[in-house]
């Protein structure tokens, strides 16, 4: 895959480098489907509203309520 984001323009390459990295860190392939699944329904129309945003943050594990994250250092 590297070798491929050569030929990227440099914009182009560090949003896909971001994307990767990001679902990367997700723990399932099923998390990673469904967060992938929705930011590309969620950008179908050319409009993201801020509950899209919350839905789509929430699924990358980037949006989460204080139990959820003090549990998972507990």
């Amino acid at each position: 895959m590297n070798w491929l984001l050569r030929f990227l323009p440099a914009d182009t390459r560090l949003m896909v480098e971001l994307g990767m990295k990001i679902v990367q860190a997700l723990d399932t392939p099923e998390e990673r489907r469904e967060a992938i699944a929705h930011g590309i329904a969620m950008l179908q129309d050319g409009k993201v509203t801020v509950p899209e945003w919350a839905v789509f943050g929430s699924k990358l594990g980037i949006l989460t309520s204080p139990k959820k994250k003090s549990a998972g250092k507990a």
